[in-house]
């Protein structure tokens, strides 16, 4: 995907005294008292920063921050902890500005903090009155936030159609990287696993891979209904029976062209869904009608490592048992070690996959961990994102 590339407008020295408006991702969780909990998102943010300020611009950012209503400011709704935490981060002030849609005063070699966007009236539904308002404040403005590439909102979409340059920041820019690598031009075989409670969430996924991918890892719930479908009794384990011929249908269409959607042949099972339930390995063919499937078993994690380490791309999304509970995350701690292991591009996303990432401490061994779970979603889905496509139409020009 051709975009323009704000470091390629920093390096050509096109960026000096111009007025460069950022849309970054500073949605981190708070707690009651306002503290921020967790600050990745602000620190992955300040690359970007950093160089519109290295490269001698007037430097105005912006974010969204939970969900707040238009045009009704409320206290817990403010950047003020954000800026307070960026002022930190880049050990200079970071003033934070209300009421900035009609005016920003910022000098060249300053940064300011525009206060929550979504308080902005026609922000959601991106109406072009706003969008043209913000698109005059800035000479050029550069999205960084993937997590909200598929909204097309006044500051993901509507600013990009209006603004005299529009392009992409370091961290949206390795996103479309990672992504093109992953999917448009991967090395074979590629392998996917796609994890979680139900069909029905990932269904579009699970179609939408079954045209590309070389093997189709489920895990979690979606493996039970696959099971169902290959004939399998899954006790009283979560699954959706009324999905069995979508599940069919994926399987028959990998099978067509040679392809596979791999089956557990052995389970963990439990009685319980607990941390504490008793845990007990089975072979699927035995899975009784009492029972709860909470994790593939140490046969089917082991023939899924080999499959993952001779992969030549990996795209990861959800954990495959219920790996928050001891005895139940063997299968998902294999299925980790066996992505770090593997000498395969890998790209992963996902609330669930970036925690278990966590927990297995894999981070460096991953090619790339996606920072935008429904945006990463969708592009696995085969969807364009409205920021992606907005970006390519103005390089194109």
């Amino acid at each position: 995907m051709n975009v323009i590339r704000f470091s390629d407008l920093c390096a050509a020295g096109k960026v000096r005294d111009q007025r460069v408006f950022i849309r970054a991702d500073l949605n981190v969780p708070q707690d009651d008292a306002g503290n921020i909990t967790e600050d990745t998102r602000i620190r992955a943010s300040v690359p970007c920063i950093q160089m519109a300020l290295d490269a001698g611009a007037a430097v105005m950012v912006t974010s969204h921050l939970g969900r707040p209503t238009e045009g009704e400011f409320k206290p817990e709704d403010s950047l003020a902890p954000v800026a307070k935490r960026l002022s930190e981060l880049l050990g200079r002030d970071v003033a934070l500005v209300a009421n900035w849609v009609d005016g920003v005063s910022v000098a060249p070699g300053q940064v300011v903090l525009l206060e929550n966007c979504r308080l902005n009236v026609g922000e959601k539904k991106n109406k072009p009155e706003l969008a043209q308002k913000l698109a005059a404040l800035c000479d050029i403005f550069v999205n960084d936030a993937f997590g909200t590439a598929h909204r097309a909102e006044g500051t993901t979409y509507g600013i990009a159609q209006f603004a005299p340059v529009a392009c992409a920041g370091p961290l949206l820019a390795a996103e479309i990287d990672a992504i093109t690598k992953a999917l448009a031009h991967p090395q074979r075989p590629l392998v996917a696993i796609v994890a979680g409670s139900k069909v029905s969430t990932k269904l579009t996924i699970l179609k939408s891979l079954a045209d590309k991918v070389d093997q189709l890892i489920v895990g979690g719930g979606i493996a039970n209904t696959f099971m169902l479908a290959a004939g399998l009794k899954i006790g009283k384990s979560l699954a959706e029976p009324d999905l069995l011929g979508e599940a069919k249908a994926v399987i028959d269409a990998m099978k067509a062209r040679g392809a596979e959607v791999p089956i557990p042949t052995d389970v963990v099972v439990a009685k319980t869904f607990s941390a504490d339930a008793e845990a007990t390995v089975k072979s699927a063919a035995d899975v009784a009608d009492d029972d709860l499937i909470l994790d593939i078993g140490p046969d089917t994690a082991a023939r899924l490592a080999t499959q993952l380490k001779a992969a030549g791309t990996i795209v990861w999304n959800g954990p495959v048992g219920v790996f928050e509970f001891a005895a139940f995350e063997n299968g998902t701690k294999a299925i980790a070690q066996a992505i770090a292991d593997s000498s395969a591009f890998s790209i992963a996303g996902g609330g669930d996959t970036l925690a278990a990432i966590a927990k297995y401490g894999i981070e460096q061994q991953v090619g790339y961990i996606s920072t935008g779970g429904g945006a990463f979603l969708e592009v696995l889905e085969g969807k364009t994102l409205p920021a992606f496509e907005i970006l390519a139409k103005r390089a194109a020009g």
